[in-house]
């Protein structure tokens, strides 16, 4: 099924925080080596993408909690998969393998628990990070017209992120918690690159940007609407916000993105905002009821949960928004008078 039917007919629901539900597990350093990397030079401890190879059945139980929970929509695990990100661990061999192992073991979750309840198909959605270097801000305060990282090198890790994620069978890619808009658009241009190149046709995009504070700007200094206004001619399946703000905090930005969006939009904020020891305290059904009100005033398409939420704030999620009609989609004006 094509998740644009699934759309227009419910609100549907994506998973919820994967780094919190590995921490549940207690790894330490040899649950992260497993057997594969068992002599290797660097710690790599919570690199959370190189479980894919080495404990793919923590990866699969947690794809499995969530669509359990209700989930429509899970996520590889796969946010820092990239020859950037995976530099710090010498591991930039190894991220085509992340990627496609990544994509593969939450294929097997999704399709069978599609094969469970027909009705209710549930779709991959290949997970595509920020980068932990960026191209609109300098890492040197003292050279502000210095970059650690040029726009081909991140489009060319991109291209081979989604290279593998495209091979190992997801339904969509999602390039999400954007807080440069830059690497973004990086990202959409290495996904435009790959499936014009590859003779292949294109997945949806899932958008999805982060507002930072209470200024209602990116990190990168944009408003909401100049994000978005940066993003669309992507033509996105959807643009949305997540991570940052908890609900309570990011609601008059998804009710701003609702009116001005022209695709379907997206919400997964945090459980709240941390406390002083960086834990998050909201319980699912607050999260739950924050949400229920979005799509009860038709602000959302697909709802879920990111830092600190768990398979019991999706299943809180799931209940409450699965009597609501999704948001019906806007006429927007596009020529100019």
């Amino acid at each position: 099924m094509d998740i644009r039917k699934a759309l227009e007919t419910r609100v549907l629901v994506i998973d919820g925080a994967m780094g919190t539900m590995i921490q549940r597990h207690k790894p330490t350093e040899e649950t992260y080596r497993g057997e594969r990397f068992k002599e290797w030079p660097l710690d790599v401890k919570n690199n959370s993408d190189v479980l894919n190879l080495t404990q793919p059945q923590i990866i699969e139980g947690i794809h499995k909690e969530y669509l359990a929970a209700g989930a429509d929509i899970i996520e590889t695990n796969t946010f820092a998969a990239t020859v950037i990100a995976q530099e710090d661990f010498k591991l930039e061999a190894y991220v085509y393998e992340l990627n496609v192992e990544g994509a593969k073991i939450a294929r097997r979750a999704a399709d069978e628990y599609t094969a469970k309840d027909p009705s209710k198909p549930r779709f991959v959605a290949g997970a595509i990070g920020p980068l932990n270097k960026t191209l609109s801000l300098s890492p040197d305060v003292n050279n502000p017209g210095y970059r650690a990282v040029t726009f081909d090198q991140v489009v060319d890790a991109y291209y081979e992120q989604i290279r593998g994620l495209v091979d190992g069978g997801v339904d969509l890619l999602l390039i999400e918690t954007i807080f440069d808009t830059l690497n973004a658009k990086a990202a959409i241009y290495a996904a435009k690159k790959f499936f014009s190149e590859n003779d292949t046709p294109e997945l949806p995009i899932m958008i999805s940007g982060t507002i930072t504070d209470a200024s209602g700007r990116t990190l990168s200094g944009q408003t909401l609407e100049a994000f978005y206004i940066s993003v669309m001619h992507a033509k996105p399946l959807s643009v949305g916000l997540n991570c940052a703000l908890g609900a309570k905090e990011m609601r008059p930005h998804i009710e701003e993105l609702s009116q001005i969006a022209n695709c379907y939009v997206s919400a997964y904020p945090n459980a709240g905002l941390p406390n002083a020891m960086g834990e998050y305290d909201e319980n699912p059904a607050d999260t739950g009821h924050f949400l229920e009100e979005w799509a009860t005033e038709g602000w959302v398409n697909i709802v879920g949960g990111c830092c600190g939420t768990t398979p019991d704030h999706i299943r809180h999620i799931a209940e409450h928004v699965k009597n609501i009609a999704p948001r019906k989609l806007p006429v927007v004006e596009t020529v100019l008078i």
